[in-house]
């Protein structure tokens, strides 16, 4: 080290840190990639029906891209459309939502207890693997109304994958951390709401996430076999009419309404984790 005077130099100051780069341009391109890759997808489809190509599948048998497109557009435009819309966002809604709030507090009682564990174990694990769908039958019994019935099973779709990805979330927590907020003279609840919910949390969000998948394929099956309105009902019913690009409009729809809704899951969910680092591809 050099001197100055007889005293050992100052080191040099560090160099200051790089701007981050915003990332506008790569996400730009990002989406720029999903759109052309959702038009290729078109295109093929378009190719494929058009010259009535038959390989291992028929897409002979299928209705064309500008079939469904203009389907699309006359059913837009009826009140009907909307009102099914609305049937099955509204279905989705209450039976996801008392998934989610029961079906944590359930994985967080079954992973901070045992007792809860020994009692409430067996019956979940042994009902779990039961299709939500073939639950029909027993809403058909249970309630009085259709509309009760189709709840109870988006309810009984999404509960399972929340309770479970929680309990796993909560019993992943580190010991160390409830350990080191102890020492400081934290109680259960303390502990409960400053350490475990928290650090369960992306496991979490995972399981809602999860969740809302499976309950949209639930819903859209109860409103098939016993709806009287709903995006599935109306799919079923154009496929009775022979309606097949009634029925690839529906198909989209529901494509569209479970992508929005996950996503919503998912942007709630990255609000809730801000302080975590971001992960490739979260965009």
């Amino acid at each position: 080290m050099t001197t100055v005077l007889g005293r050992p130099a100052a080191p040099p100051a560090p160099p200051a840190p790089a701007p981050r780069p915003r990332g506008g341009g790569g996400r730009a391109r990002r989406w720029t990639l999903r759109g052309a890759a959702l038009l290729a997808f078109v295109a093929l489809w378009q190719l494929l029906t058009v010259h009535r190509v038959r390989l291992w599948v028929r897409f002979d048998h299928l209705p064309t891209a500008d079939q469904v497109g203009r389907a699309l557009v006359r059913q837009v435009a009826t009140g009907q459309y909307w009102q099914d819309l609305a049937e099955s966002l509204r279905r989705i809604g209450g039976g996801f939502l008392l998934a989610a709030l029961l079906g944590v507090a359930t994985g967080v009682l079954l992973a901070r207890s045992r007792t809860a564990a020994d009692l409430l174990g067996p019956v979940l694990e042994l009902v779990r693997p039961i299709p939500a769908i073939a639950l029909v039958p027993v809403a058909i019994m249970l309630f009085p109304e259709n509309e009760q019935g189709i709840v109870f099973i988006t309810f009984a779709a999404a509960y399972f994958p929340v309770t479970v990805a929680t309990r796993h979330a909560v019993r992943a927590v580190p010991p160390r951390w409830e350990e080191a907020v102890r020492t400081m003279g934290a109680g259960r609840a303390r502990v409960l709401w400053s350490v475990v919910l928290p650090g369960a949390l992306p496991g979490v969000v995972g399981g809602l996430s999860v969740g809302i998948g499976v309950a949209w394929i639930c819903v859209i099956s109860a409103e098939m076999i016993s709806g009287q309105f709903g995006v599935g009902y109306r799919t079923w019913q154009a496929y009775t009419v022979l309606d097949y690009p009634g029925v690839f409009v529906g198909m989209a729809t529901i494509g569209l309404l479970g992508r929005l809704t996950s996503g919503a899951v998912e942007l709630l969910g990255r609000r809730l984790t801000r302080w975590l680092p971001p992960t490739p591809g979260s965009d």
